[in-house]
């Protein structure tokens, strides 16, 4: 395993204060204290005050009022839309600022937090077309009327996000969310922060310069156990769209069905990765190890499970270990890193003691499984990537999220044993497949209970197209035409073209 030795980051030109986006005011949170840290280097970054129950309480009170404004509520969506493309142009022109300022908090490679900056921005811009062309229906009539269905804003949108990805996570909800003529109060994750209160000030400024209420969006990072709790409970959220854990998931789909009001639950996965006998193993290899190593495996699509036909197990191990060891582990900010530090040493010592408890039941080590030794890595979160095999599809290894640089190797006999193995997991996020078999590959696809599949690539994603899971993996979609009426209510409006009375009120 090749290591690089870390490279401080220079900081970028304004690290967030100790302020918070609240009701359309820039102040200090009334929460619990939240310290920022490199996960590169363990040095802290900055601290501030977490967003408190009450911050939530007059956040959500604004927000309502904000969206019930005039000048909010009748703007045209044309003029949505030009909010929408102002906050891309504001991401763009801070690019390269928000990059590094991701990298800082999360650890990841400058390369991927670059392409995240442009993906928020794309996801701004698709969601300004889709809300200006976005029309209503005139269903065909079945009787003496007719009748048109509108969709409508549902109000205030509590938008809960996880650390992994986060300014493209924010904008995945933001940007639909006022789309559809919402208000939103986003609440990332207290590990990493920053730049989703660097991307809010973008926001409030484009709010400000369109001459909109800026109390529309408010960004309060904050626990779950205060800030998160206060958001799903309040009276003035129309509904919750959260992205993270499946326990945290089903916590808020208690309390929301108790409240009546919908959500969107982006959760779990342990996605199979699929070679085929008749796979280009060059291809395969690569992508297989993309599907599970980038993002240092801290995605909720992470291609975990890598499956391998049985009498090919043992060249699949090698290849897989081989190319493994070549993977360049390191600081974000080498250009030449391939699989950053994991975002937070708690969540390292996680993913380790999963590792370790899997080898004590019996799995064996291909390649990886500890914390580098390298002096130059030892401040950091770091977790070299790792392949097990000679695992039991039962064990914890192999049915719970890591979300970390951890692949285990199962082998099958045929398809049929094949797709019983990969359905055998309480989540249905993603599955990634490898053939030279279009026909194989439709089969398969149409088999596995998943909501995306990847035939020949896998965590490739547009904005234009839905994304969702099954079973623990979630509940609606993001994303695409779709994505946007997840942020809206549906209202059938009919208007009678009788010339007579209704005849059950005519006189006799």
């Amino acid at each position: 395993m090749t290591t690089t030795a870390v490279e401080p980051l220079a900081p970028p030109a304004q690290i967030p204060a100790d302020e918070l986006l609240v009701a359309g005011e820039w102040r200090p949170g009334a929460g619990p204290e939240i310290t920022c840290t490199d996960p590169a280097t363990g040095c802290t970054i900055t601290t501030l005050r977490g967003a408190s129950a009450s911050d939530v309480d007059a956040a959500a009170r604004a927000a309502h009022a904000a969206a019930d404004a005039p000048a909010w509520r009748d703007l045209l969506p044309h003029r949505r839309a030009r909010l929408l493309h102002r906050i891309a142009d504001g991401i763009d022109g801070a690019a390269e600022e928000l990059a590094r300022l991701q990298t800082l908090d999360t650890g990841k490679t400058l390369a991927e937090t670059r392409a995240l900056a442009a993906s928020a921005a794309g996801t701004y811009r698709y969601l300004a077309a889709a809300c200006e062309t976005a029309d209503g229906e005139l269903p065909t009539p079945r009787g003496e009327h007719l009748a048109m269905t509108v969709h409508e804003p549902v109000g205030v949108v509590a938008a809960i996000t996880p650390w992994n990805s986060p300014i493209a996570s924010d904008a995945q909800k933001i940007a639909p969310a006022l789309a559809a003529g919402n208000a939103v109060l986003l609440k990332p994750a207290p590990w990493a922060p920053l730049v989703s209160l660097a991307a809010g000030r973008i926001v409030h400024r484009a709010l400000l310069d369109e001459g909109l209420p800026p109390a529309l969006v408010s960004v309060l990072p904050g626990s779950g156990a205060e800030a998160g709790e206060a958001l799903v409970r309040h009276d003035d959220v129309g509904i919750v769209s959260f992205t993270g854990g499946t326990a945290t998931g089903r916590r808020i789909a208690e309390i929301a069905g108790r409240r009546l009001i919908p959500v969107s639950l982006e959760l779990g996965g342990k996605s199979p990765a699929i070679i085929c006998p008749d796979a280009d193993l060059d291809h395969a290899v690569a992508g297989t190890l993309y599907g599970i190593f980038s993002s240092s495996g801290q995605s909720c699509v992470a291609g975990s499970r890598i499956f391998v036909p049985r009498d090919r197990h043992d060249e699949l191990v090698a290849r897989l270990a081989d190319a493994t060891r070549r993977l360049r582990v390191g600081p974000g900010t080498d250009p030449r890193t391939q699989v950053g530090p994991l975002v937070h040493h708690d969540h390292r010592d996680r993913v380790a003691a999963m590792v370790d408890r899997a080898v004590a039941a019996g799995a064996r080590v291909v390649t990886g499984g500890r914390i580098p030794d390298d002096p130059a890595l030892a401040g950091g979160a770091y977790y070299l990537p790792t392949v097990l095999d000679r695992v039991e599809p039962a064990w914890e290894i192999c049915r719970e999220e890591v979300f970390g640089p951890v692949a285990v190797v199962l082998p099958y006999d045929d398809e049929d044993d094949l797709v019983r193995q990969a359905d055998d997991t309480a989540y249905g996020l993603a599955c990634g497949i490898w053939t030279a078999d279009h026909r194989r590959a439709w089969r398969i696809a149409r088999r596995v209970r998943a909501g995306t599949v990847w035939v020949n690539t896998h965590k490739q994603f547009s904005i234009s197209t839905p994304f969702g899971g099954v079973k623990d993996s979630g509940l609606g979609v993001e994303k695409g035409r779709l994505g946007l009426r997840t942020y809206s209510t549906t209202k059938s409006v009919y208007w009678s073209l009788a010339e007579d009375p209704i005849p059950w009120a005519a006189p006799r």
